[in-house]
């Protein structure tokens, strides 16, 4: 085998386990337990970038179930970033028609020669539906068994100032309609805590748990350090969560309303639900008591220690730069600055400290320290090294590191030591005058008086027009401040008008769905700012309601619905954006947005 193959072996070798995880293949269902004879679905689904590649499926024994139907054939692609993936399930409607335990075998596919295979499920069967039994219950507890939040410590015990990191995980079967939002933080009590860097957007991925199968994100990430010993909690973390459901029909038995039933005959709603994590019991030991080295200040972590010096060799009264760095993981600020010992005729200025912090993962980082070291008296001298200690959790001892030490050879300066004047000389100065000017080797005549001068009448007149222009502008802008109400009528215009103009781009770019969402923020967000309606509450029918009562004309307010009807069509049908020219949409918009206005503007001057 020549070169070139053994690379090109160890670069598909290398590839090879990105690519395989890349992809995969889980079995779920949709409740877990169930009811003699309830119905339930079963779904094998495949997920990865090239979903045409999935063939030969073959289903699992469903011995001790009834097939109902299937295999329900059902795919879905999704672009995030330029990347490309999907997904394709293989569905089946089963019943069991006795009280147990039992086992759906694994289900397989094949996939770029690969065969990947499910792992089985177990089903507990009950007597009588659990839905029949819940049916009288809070409609909360069905929300909450497909919508909750988890949190996660990477360790129950550890060290005091030892770092724990705490995820907040949400898990969701249900379709969240718009923006979440956090109804309570949890609380660090007895801890140092620092948030690790995450994207603004919640990235979803699907896992499976107690045989369901989920999509999870994750909503937090804090590192926590505790600072005291004992039993430590962290409170729940509280959101509320905008939820799409389906309107149910009251059931009667009858296998009419059986059918009617089906979400496809069901219309939604928004149920804005509200859900916590749970608490989070974490168990802080003391330090050890045996050994510590007198330079250890509590830090915990492993870290190392490094420094410089500008020069070895200096004269008196000119400065030296001494720079420590203490790098590693752990909380690097509260690293203190080790202790400098120095020689008797050295002065020093109080050090330059700057920080970098990585909150990525496990929190690291470097404490830069930087003296600056005065000389007073020539000589040859010792800077002794500096001792930081710290607290080695993994290996559970303490650890001392040294700076390395110097040797500065000091040569007498200009100054004489007669002469000199030290930081103590100049404390005892105080107020006295230091400085004598002894010839008038550079003092000259002024030749005039300066208030005869141009610039200074300029200089004078120049800022007290700025300056009343300022004050104008400062009082206008408290009023609007103070009035929140029309500060958002104020700037609805100019409001509308930055939605209409990101439309425009997103319809050039062929995007239809963000065109959309701008199209109908524009119209909607103008009437929500002029009428200082909340978003929650805002309706059509609300909205010309307010215009009627404004006096606006009725073929602009039909205008208004109609246009704003059509939109909404065409956000929420799918398939349907095609049919409507996105062009006359943003014509439309615009100038029911600008009539508004200008009936607005009539309006006021009345």
């Amino acid at each position: 085998m020549n070169y070139s193959a053994k690379y090109l072996l160890i670069i598909i070798l290398l590839l090879l386990p990105a690519v395989v995880s890349a992809q995969s293949f889980v079995a779920s269902v949709d409740k877990n337990p169930v009811g003699v004879n309830e119905r339930f679905q079963v779904t094998f689904t495949f997920s990865g970038e090239d979903i045409n590649g999935v063939k030969n499926f073959k289903a699992p024994d469903f011995k001790n179930f009834n097939v109902l139907s299937g295999p329900n054939l059902s795919t879905s692609m999704q672009i995030i970033n330029g990347a490309v993936s999907g997904s394709k399930s293989f569905s089946f409607y089963v019943n069991a028609t006795s009280v147990g335990k039992f086992k759906i075998g694994q289900a397989s596919v094949e996939y770029s020669g690969r065969t990947l295979t499910t792992e089985p499920l177990t089903i507990e069967v009950q007597q009588g539906t659990p839905q029949q039994k819940s049916s009288g219950t809070n409609p909360d507890a069905e929300i909450g068994d497909n919508l909750f939040i988890r949190a996660f410590a990477d360790k129950q015990t550890l060290y005091r100032g030892e770092q724990v990191t705490v995820t907040y995980k949400l898990y969701t079967r249900l379709s969240i309609a718009s923006q979440m939002s956090v109804s309570k933080l949890p609380q660090y009590q007895g801890f140092w805590a620092e948030e690790l860097t995450s994207g603004q957007n919640i990235m979803f991925n699907t896992e499976v748990l107690n045989g369901k199968q989920y999509r999870v994100g994750v909503l937090k990430k804090v590192a926590l350090f505790p600072s005291q010993n004992g039993e430590l909690e962290v409170t729940p973390f509280e959101i509320n969560v905008p939820v799409q459901v389906k309107k149910q029909r009251r059931g009667t038995g009858n296998v009419f309303d059986d059918f009617f039933n089906d979400p496809f005959f069901n219309s939604s709603e928004m149920v804005e639900y509200k859900t916590k994590s749970n608490t989070i019991k974490l168990k802080v030991i003391p330090l050890p008591g045996e050994d510590v080295p007198d330079s250890f200040n509590g830090m915990v972590g492993n870290f190392s220690i490094s420094s410089s010096i500008d020069k070895k060799t200096t004269k008196t009264d000119e400065p030296v730069s001494l720079k420590i760095e203490i790098k590693g993981t752990g909380n690097i600020k509260l690293v203190n600055v080790p202790l400098l010992e120095l020689p008797a005729s050295f002065e020093t200025y109080e050090p330059k400290i700057d920080e970098e912090i990585n909150r990525s993962g496990v929190v690291s980082g470097i404490k830069k320290i930087e003296y600056l070291l005065v000389p007073r008296s020539s000589g040859s001298f010792e800077i002794k090294p500096l001792e930081f200690s710290f607290f080695n959790p993994a290996k559970k001892e303490y650890v001392t590191l040294k700076s390395e030490s110097y040797t500065i050879v000091v040569e007498q300066g200009s100054r004489t030591s007669g002469n000199f004047t030290s930081k103590e000389d100049v404390k005892m100065l105080g107020d006295d005058i230091r400085f004598i000017k002894m010839d008038a080797t550079d003092l000259r005549k002024k030749e005039k008086i300066v208030i005869y001068k141009n610039e200074f009448w300029a200089a004078v007149i120049i800022p007290i027009i700025a300056l009343t222009i300022l004050v104008g502008w400062k009082r206008r802008s408290d009023r609007l401040s103070g009035n929140v109400q029309l500060m958002r009528y104020q700037k609805a215009q100019k409001v509308a008008r930055t939605k209409l103009k990101n439309a425009k781009v997103l319809m050039e770019a062929n995007k239809p769905v963000e065109f959309y969402n701008e199209i109908s923020q524009a119209l909607f967000g103008y009437l929500e700012d002029k009428f200082k309606i909340p978003k929650a509450e805002f309706t059509l029918e609300r909205a010309a309601g307010e215009l009627h009562a404004r006096k606006i004309d009725d073929k602009l307010i039909t205008d208004f619905k109609s246009c704003a009807e059509k939109c909404e069509f065409a956000r929420f049908a799918p398939g349907q954006q095609e049919s409507i020219a996105m062009n006359e949409m943003y014509n439309e918009s615009a100038d029911v947005i600008i009539e508004l206005e200008k009936q607005f503007s009539g309006r006021r001057k009345l």
